[in-house]
């Protein structure tokens, strides 16, 4: 373990950086030269579909270090325990959950779309199965 990781506490609160977005979550430059994952479950209380929808490179992050491999050295970083108390508490926020571009619309369309959808094939097997 280098001297740079030493000074990285566990439970610590650090300002970091956005090194590199990755599909499961980001790599934060932390202070003193360490890297730790953002992993994608620890950025937000709600739920992230796409790591680039909340984080860019280059970003500045405020972190909270929740494990450091003693062997490997490798940090875990949580965004979402770097909040304060209320905010962490605070009922997540029902814009995010409305509507999002990239999946198509909200769970409400998709479930209606499916439901008819689900509903023609059924009348379809119905039918062949009374020919029989």
């Amino acid at each position: 373990m280098s001297d740079n990781q030493e000074n990285i506490e566990v439970d610590g609160i650090y300002e970091g950086t956005v090194a590199r977005i990755k599909t499961f979550g980001a790599i934060i430059a932390l202070p003193g030269g360490s890297q730790g994952l953002l992993h994608i479950s620890n950025i937000s209380n709600n739920y992230v579909h796409n790591v680039e929808d909340r984080l860019a490179v280059g970003d500045t992050v405020s972190v909270k270090v929740i494990s450091r491999d003693p062997e490997t050295g490798r940090i875990s970083l949580s965004m979402k325990e770097a909040l304060p108390q209320a905010e962490a508490a605070s009922a997540p926020d029902e814009a995010e959950y409305v509507r999002r571009p990239r999946d198509g619309g909200t769970f409400e369309e998709k479930f209606k779309d499916w439901l008819k959808a689900s509903n023609e094939r059924q009348a379809g097997l119905n039918k062949r199965n009374k020919r029989r």
